[in-house]
């Protein structure tokens, strides 16, 4: 099989691995105790909290480890609007791009379902967030969050973010920046003031989210009370996994030039032959401001669900529009957003360390079943 979902799930690479087994001899015990095992495990913690907070440009008490991006995206969204209303006795407004991973268009929904008003910030035809639209919806009176993703996980659009977190500082809105689909792979934007990101989308193990939060912003945790993480990230922390994921970053981040090069000569590849080799195929995304793995395209006439079936039985994983889209059966947000065809959608993101060779066998492969499924379809 050629794993070509790298935007789902990047395969755990050695140095987590190395790094999790490390630490299970010192990173089993409750680093809130006083005793000599709690104290080896909070030395564990907090070498990993400063290690995340010089990869992510922030201080070492602005970071916490959550269960999952999703979780991160959550308390970080929640507990700013919480925070906000709380301070200003209004309901709120929260702006949010059209774009947002489903878990930020939730956690939207919840503060919409809690008072707030809830704005999506339509986008361009490539994905890319509008700013000066953005800027006018979070003038909008009451606003107390702004979201912005650093690049679109679906069709790799990279998002405007500094210019948008230029206009947030002016209009004194804090912005939430989920990087899930970039961290690792493209330099951290600056600007933000909540940053969320998945150790599992940069080669760490599964089960690892990042939230930071500058303390110059207010939050207050939308969970019961727990006196673990002020809230953030109640539980038990999994402390090998976390040594795992921060070693994941590092190496990925001092390695991110090199595999970028690489990764967009495969995909600027792709791009090429697509519309040369499939008849009637779209491509989605903005051509340049695009991160260096994923290629997202529409065959016309074929189920893109099927098709990702066809190619797996042909030795290739990909995936088909987002995964609760697919869950759902509804079309993609994200393409919706954007106006484009949202029937026979396929995303194909490339793991770090594919090879021309790997790409070259799915180039081939690929005019042969969306043929087939066309004709079957039309029978």
């Amino acid at each position: 099989m050629t794993y070509l979902d790298a935007a789902s799930g990047e395969p755990t690479i050695p140095a987590a691995s190395e790094a999790m087994l490390g630490a299970l001899a010192d990173g089993w015990a409750d680093p809130v105790r006083l005793h000599r095992e709690g104290r080896r495990a909070r030395l564990l913690l907090d070498a990993a909290r400063e290690q995340t907070a010089s990869l992510l440009g922030c201080r070492a008490d602005e970071v916490t480890f959550t269960t999952s991006g999703t979780a991160a995206v959550h308390s970080g969204l929640l507990g700013a609007v919480l925070a906000r209303r709380t301070a200003t006795r209004g309901p709120g407004h929260v702006v949010l791009s059209a774009v947002e991973h489903s878990s930020v268009l939730a956690a939207a929904e919840q503060a919409g379902r809690d008072g707030s008003a809830v704005t999506l910030a339509g986008v361009r035809p490539d994905g890319r967030a509008d700013p000066a639209g953005f800027a006018a919806a979070i003038r909008v009176a009451g606003t107390v969050l702004a979201c912005l993703q650093s690049a679109n996980h679906e069709v790799g659009t990279v998002q405007p973010v500094e210019a948008v977190a230029a206009d947030c500082a002016e209009a004194g809105i804090p912005l939430l920046v989920d990087a899930a689909a970039s961290a690792g792979r493209m330099p951290i934007p600056a600007g933000w003031s909540l940053l969320t990101a998945s150790a599992r989308k940069w080669g760490g193990p599964p089960g690892v989210g990042m939230l930071a939060i500058r303390r110059s912003v207010r939050w207050r945790s939308p969970l019961p009370a727990d006196s673990r993480e002020s809230g953030r990230a109640p539980g038990f922390p999994n402390l090998p996994a976390i040594a795992g994921a921060v070693a994941a970053l590092a190496e990925v981040t001092a390695g991110w030039p090199a595999a970028d090069a690489a990764l967009r000569r495969l995909t600027g590849r792709i791009r090429a032959r697509l519309p040369e080799i499939v008849p009637d195929c779209v491509l989605h995304g903005d051509p340049g401001h695009r991160l260096p793995h994923i290629v997202a395209f529409s065959a016309l006439y074929v189920d893109g669900e099927a098709l990702v079936i066809e190619l797996d039985r042909a030795g290739f994983s990909v995936s088909s529009g987002s995964a609760c889209a697919s869950q759902t059966g509804q079309p993609s947000h994200v393409l919706a957003a954007m106006g484009a065809i949202t029937h026979g959608n396929i995303r194909v993101s490339l793991p770090r360390g594919t090879t021309a060779e790997e790409v070259e066998a799915f180039l081939a492969v690929l005019p042969g079943l969306v043929a087939r499924l066309r004709d079957r379809a039309l029978r």
